[in-house]
């Protein structure tokens, strides 16, 4: 069994790295890898290093090799006992052999496609070389890379560039997860940038040969989140270059190493052939979460991996705030809630929840999880609501001051803003230290022309931590009186007990409360309201997530109804309103039009206490979906001729935005013309947006074949639009047939299943059709469980990650559950399962324990 860590038993490392020379000569089957590392001893210990699969050919302190009776290799760490050492300052010097060609796993030193590239984060440097592999350890590097390939990359900036031979130098101290290096044949876009201090910035965002024509948009978007980061955070770049390295093999999105950062080539490659405006909008956020990286990661990184969400919290709040800002901030924010209830409201819900900052781990690579990221980016918005813009922005200058060059914890976070701002944040801190979703519930009593609000928190038990203490929730509010005005503006309460009360006098009529404006807190909430209330609330409320909130709940509602045989119209009748305002914003109407998907559905059907029938699931949502569509045909129709493109395509909000309500008319449209409009479009349209949505409704409704067709011919050598063609198949197809059609795509030669995106678009195409995935025979569940054990060997991060698909088993039937039982379990007795994906498994199936 995998050993746990645990928060508690943390020591300082007993060295300080004074600086952290590497020398690499490049090849496949045998790169040399030669270090010097000078340590200063700060307090009593061995001198312990991490290393995996390293051959080594020297080890040695001050030049001087050492026996094999000097030092010990122990659980994947060398060890020098204290008393071997020369005194309180040394070098340990060390040549070993790697070999990135066999390299699968994509974690430390790595070929992809004829390039060595690297990956670090969290314990891939530990694969290159002996090292402390420990985020605390910070030092200087400077890097000597030979090799016979044209561009030799690595952290900070260039020292020397001969032929073969590179050498650069990173002068601000990083702990080995953010060391990068890439060498390859490579061309670049290069641009510049000017500081707001006057630093000049030479910027290259390197590609292969061929993809450069690709690569416009995320330098501009470089740029933008340059300029962004100056003016709302007063950070500046303090490198005199930036490398941005498109990479085909990649297990992440990104990766934020100082001054290099390697990107997966779906989040930087782009153009209106090849990408749909979700993908430029998704290329533009994660080029600015990376770069925001630099200084909330880098120069202020994480103690250790158990305050993981402290960056990456923190960035990801920052990079929604720079998409809100170049974007539409409503569309924004209701996207990111999307986001949040999908993935880690599920996470929370089942075996796999943990809090955002957790206190024990096996496996650090499992816990890159939607609770570190989303859910600790929405505990920072709510710190940021809870203390306000100025107390905010006077926090964080002081958290950049005071921290700068350091390995932090939360309680380092929230001591900045309680000293900056003299609040007492103590039990907010549970925010981070506590797992599971509070249930705010709320009760209204009306008297006298007083409105008496009476709310109460639970938080159901999580694994390990079965009693949870009252949270601090920001409530935010206002009141619509019955004509539509709003009679009380946005208003913040701040719940502190497990029951509180809160009255608002002087009102002349009863009115309807909107509750939780602009998703206050990340909390689930009961209370009554009827569907003439939330009608009122979709027309008339003044807040874009509150007034979306009560069209998706409408819907929601209705849709349940419709499943038990109960009839709803009311919500049919709402989107009139929502339909005769839409081009007023085309992007919010497409949200409103937007049902929820059949996961939401099956999650509100089993938090109602009932067992979630997925098939029965997947034909009420069609036939709702026909019904709408018949019912508001002429309108819907109307709006997509009039949202027809009629200028070149731009990758800008406002284009993307008429195009979102355009593709949701079809969507709606397809379901009772049966695929025309789509085959017309499909032919038709300029952009691969409208393309591949016109595609997805084809797939849909069985008419697919020449369109699939057309597109493999016309993209088979581009490798992200085919990876769109393997995911639209499985993920719209027929339930009855999806599996069989992802076991025909699985058995095609350009099924390049050790390519994580290839393997995730296939994959995670299937596991996302609700239906399918979860078919009464198990057919799903065995297709997914073959490709997770064959895959684990090969790359067992992606296989870890992508096993969280039966995270929701145990919610469903008799024979779900023990086909899904017997899929897991055949995964976790595989022999020789790698500890991401045996952790995840055995956690997975312990829910049903």
């Amino acid at each position: 069994m995998a050993e746990t860590h645990y928060l508690a038993d943390w020591q300082p490392y007993p060295f300080r790295i004074t600086e952290t020379r590497l020398e690499f000569d490049l090849a496949p089957r045998g790169t040399r890898v030669r270090s010097g590392i000078g340590f200063h001893r700060e307090l009593p210990g061995d001198l312990v290093l991490d290393g995996v699969g390293l051959n080594s050919q020297v080890i040695a302190i001050n030049g001087l090799p050492l026996t094999e009776s000097q030092f010990r290799i122990q659980d994947e760490q060398l060890i020098i006992a204290s008393d071997a050492l020369p005194g309180d300052d040394f070098t340990f010097m060390a040549e070993v052999l790697i070999d990135p060609e066999t390299n699968t796993a994509l974690e430390g030193l790595y070929l992809s496609g004829g390039m060595f590239c690297t990956q670090c984060e969290a314990q891939g440097f530990r694969k290159i070389t002996w090292y402390p592999d420990r985020p605390d350890v910070m030092a200087p590097f400077r890097v000597t890379i030979r090799s016979d390939l044209p561009v030799l990359l690595s952290n900070g900036n260039p020292v020397s560039q001969q032929d073969g031979v590179a050498t650069w130098h990173d002068p601000w101290p990083k702990p080995a997860y953010l060391f990068a290096l890439v060498a390859g044949d490579l061309v670049a876009v290069s641009d510049s940038f000017t500081t707001a201090s006057g630093r000049h910035v030479d910027l290259h965002v390197r590609t292969r040969p061929g993809d450069q024509e690709y690569a416009g948009f995320a330098m501009e978007s470089l740029k933008k989140s340059m300029k962004w980061d100056e003016e709302v955070y007063g950070r500046e770049y303090d490198l005199d270059v930036f490398n941005l390295v498109a990479v085909d093999d990649f297990n992440m999105g990104a990766m934020e190493n100082k001054g290099l950062n390697i990107f997966n080539s779906k989040l930087v490659l782009a153009s209106a052939e090849t990408a749909t405006d979700l993908d430029y909008e998704r290329i533009e956020g994660v080029i600015g979460h990376e770069y925001f990286h630099n200084w909330t990661g880098n120069r202020i990184t994480c103690r250790d991996w158990f305050q993981l969400c402290l960056k990456e919290g923190l960035t990801v709040f920052r990079d929604q705030q720079f998409t809100s800002d170049m974007r539409s901030a409503a569309v924004k924010r209701i996207g990111d809630v999307q986001l949040l209830r999908g993935r880690q409201f599920r996470e929370d819900a089942g075996p796999l929840a943990h809090p955002p900052r957790p206190d024990h781990y096996q496996e650090i690579n499992n816990f890159y999880t939607a609770t570190v990221y989303e859910k600790g980016a929405e505990v920072i918005g709510m710190l940021k609501r809870l203390v306000g813009d100025d107390g905010y922005r006077s926090a964080l200058d002081l958290y950049f001051d005071r921290h700068d060059g350091q390995a932090c914890t939360i309680e380092d976070w929230l001591a900045v803003f309680q000293d900056a701002t003299g609040r007492d944040l103590s039990q907010f801190k549970h925010w981070y230290t506590d797992a599971g979703t509070p249930r705010l519930t709320m009760v209204e009593d009306w008297q006298d022309g007083r409105l008496t609000l009476r709310f109460a928190q639970h938080t159901a038990p999580t694994p390990g931590q079965p009693d949870k203490p009252a949270r601090v929730i920001p409530i935010a509010l206002g009141l619509i009186g019955p004509n539509g005005d709003e009679v009380l503006p946005t208003t913040v309460l701040e719940m502190t007990e497990a029951q509180q009360e809160f009255s608002f006098d002087g009102l002349g009529a009863r009115p309807v409360v909107s509750l939780l404006r602009g998703f206050s807190a990340p909390v689930t909430v009961s209370r009554q309201i009827s569907a003439d209330q939330q009608a009122l609330l979709l027309a008339h409320d003044t807040d874009p997530f509150t007034r979306w909130e009560a069209g998706h709940d409408l819907a929601l509602d209705s849709l349940i109804a419709r499943i038990s045989g109960a009839a709803a119209e009311r919500h049919i009748e709402a989107t009139t309103q929502v339909l005769a305002d839409a081009l007023t914003d085309p992007a919010f109407a497409a949200l409103c039009l937007g049902l929820p998907g059949e996961d939401e559905i099956a999650t509100a059907i089993a938090a109602r206490g009932d067992t979630p029938d997925p098939a029965a699931i997947h034909v009420a949502r069609e036939t709702y979906l026909r019904d709408l569509a018949s019912r508001h045909g002429a309108a819907l129709s109307a709006l997509y001729d009039a949202t027809i493109e009629e200028e070149p395509y731009r990758p800008d909000a406002a284009g993307a935005a008429r195009r979102s309500l355009r593709l949701a008319c079809l969507s709606l449209l397809s379901r009772i013309d049966g695929g025309e409009r789509a085959f017309v479009l499909f032919g038709t349209a300029s952009s691969m947006t409208e393309r591949f949505g016109a595609l997805g409704q084809l797939v849909a409704c069985g008419n697919d074949r020449e369109a699939l067709e057309l597109l493999r011919h016309e993209f088979s050598d581009n490798r992200l639009v085919m990876d769109k063609w393997f995911m639209v198949q499985p993920l719209r197809a027929n339930p009855e047939t999806a599996v069989e059609r992802a076991r025909d795509l699985a058995a095609r030669p350009d099924f390049d299943w050790k390519n994580p995106n290839r393997f995730r678009a296939l994959l995670g195409g299937l596991s996302a059709n609700h239906a399918a995935f979860h078919r009464a025979d198990g057919a799903g569940y065995d297709f997914y469980a073959d490709w997770l054990i064959r895959l684990d060997p090969v790359n067992p991060q992606t296989a870890a990650r992508m096993s969280t698909a039966f995270e929701t088993w145990t919610r469903h039937d008799d024979n779900l559950r023990a086909r899904a039982r017997a899929a897991l379990q055949r995964i976790a007795d595989v022999p020789g399962l790698s500890r991401n994906t045996s952790e995840m498994v055995t956690r997975i199936l312990a829910a049903g324990a």
